[in-house]
């Protein structure tokens, strides 16, 4: 059996057996021969060499072609709200009193239950919020007011945190260790964790808080949600309101701002911006009975994708009565019965593997093995 390596961008070619020298000899094999074989190992060895010593340079700066970023499957990150929120560092912004601790409230308990907000799919997991400005009986009060005895054993509560740079980091990858379905975390507020006597405010110490938690965010495949104030002075765009630099927009994945056109209207508007996201703007209501804000309308329909027939062909072999499927990509372009290079076939799934396990519950991987490469299919019951 080959014994494969799956593929990898990283700079060191594989140490393989392809030129290496069996144990036995034959009796009549010559010096010549010897030598022969022994070259293409060398070659390797010193390719080797040469590469570390490349990366340990000062003046290396890492690169990828565009062919050896196609050939990268980097791994999925499935959405916490589809359409809304992703893993990565969201701001959520409005003015004091407008309502925000109630939404956040309201979109912990969904995510905790994995109940569709909106009209918006919901992937399940558990949920951390650091009500930062709250005690537990107020806490206490507006969930059950909220939402009953329906209690949610993935939603956790925290009143306390350390700030960042202080061991804020810690405790979060703490919890995310403890508890490793961890799909959202909301600080209540984000002046809330700035370092003690941090006032400067400039661009790059708003970028630099931001990047921390991007850090950690990134690492962990969590959404880490951020509310924050809006400043008083008027704006043209909506999102030049976030109180602070552009250092906050420009380090963040997105942001979401609550506004009401005065503080008494139960009436909202929910503008959401983001770098992976289509602008969107929805009106909310809030219920006055069970304070959750409820949907009215949208200013825009969610842009749908345009079915991929690649992707359908793939999930049409691999279902749950067939779970699994190996082959070569000219193997899979001939079973699959498309018009498409294996070559071509190979850099599209290795481009939308994340698209075919989130949508179609089909893990992919593709191989690096002595006779070329291999893929794998793999039906995924939960994702």
């Amino acid at each position: 059996m080959d014994r494969g390596k799956e593929k990898t961008t990283a700079p060191y070619p594989p140490v393989g057996a392809d030129g290496g020298q069996p144990l036995s000899q034959k009796p009549d094999q010559s010096i010549a021969e010897e030598q022969t074989e022994h070259k293409p190992q060398e070659r390797d060895f010193r390719e080797i060499l040469r590469q570390i010593d490349r990366v340990n340079d000062p003046a290396y700066l890492p690169s990828l072609s565009m062919n050896e970023l196609y050939d990268h499957v980097f791994p999925s990150k499935p959405p916490v709200v589809e359409g809304l929120l992703y893993p990565g560092v969201y701001l959520f912004v409005g003015a004091p009193k407008v309502g925000k601790s109630f939404l956040m409230a309201q979109l912990a308990y969904h995510v905790s239950m994995g109940l569709p907000l909106w009209g918006y799919e919901v992937r399940r997991g558990a949920v951390l919020y650091l009500a930062l400005e709250d005690d537990y009986p107020r806490l206490q009060e507006r969930l059950y007011r909220m939402f009953g005895a329906d209690s949610a054993g993935g939603l956790f509560l925290s009143i306390s945190a350390h700030t960042l740079g202080g061991g804020l980091e810690k405790q979060l990858e703490g919890f995310v260790q403890e508890h490793p379905d961890t799909r959202l975390i909301i600080i209540d507020t984000l002046q809330k964790i700035r370092e003690t006597g941090d006032e400067r405010y400039s661009y790059a110490s708003d970028y630099e808080v931001i990047t921390k938690l991007k850090r950690f965010a990134d690492a962990s495949g969590v959404c880490v949600l951020l509310v924050h104030h809006t400043r008083k002075q008027q704006a043209d765009d909506r999102f030049d309101k976030i109180s602070g630099t552009n250092g906050l927009m420009g380090a963040a994945d997105g942001a979401i701002l609550l506004q009401k056109e005065r503080r008494t209207d139960s009436a909202a508007t929910l503008d959401i911006s983001g770098r992976d996201l289509q602008d969107q703007r929805l009106y909310l209501k809030k219920d006055e009975e069970r304070l959750v804000w409820e949907l009215e309308r949208r200013e825009t329909e969610l842009h749908k994708e345009p079915p991929d027939p690649v992707l359908e062909a793939v999930a049409a072999l691999v279902t749950a009565e067939r779970p699994e499927w190996n082959g070569t990509a000219t193997d899979l372009a001939a079973v699959l019965g498309l018009d498409i290079q294996p070559n071509a076939l190979t850099k599209r799934l290795n481009v939308r593997a994340g698209k075919l396990l989130l949508d179609f519950h089909i893990g992919y991987t593709n191989t690096h093995i002595r006779t070329g490469s291999r893929i794998r299919l793999v039906w995924v019951e939960e994702v």
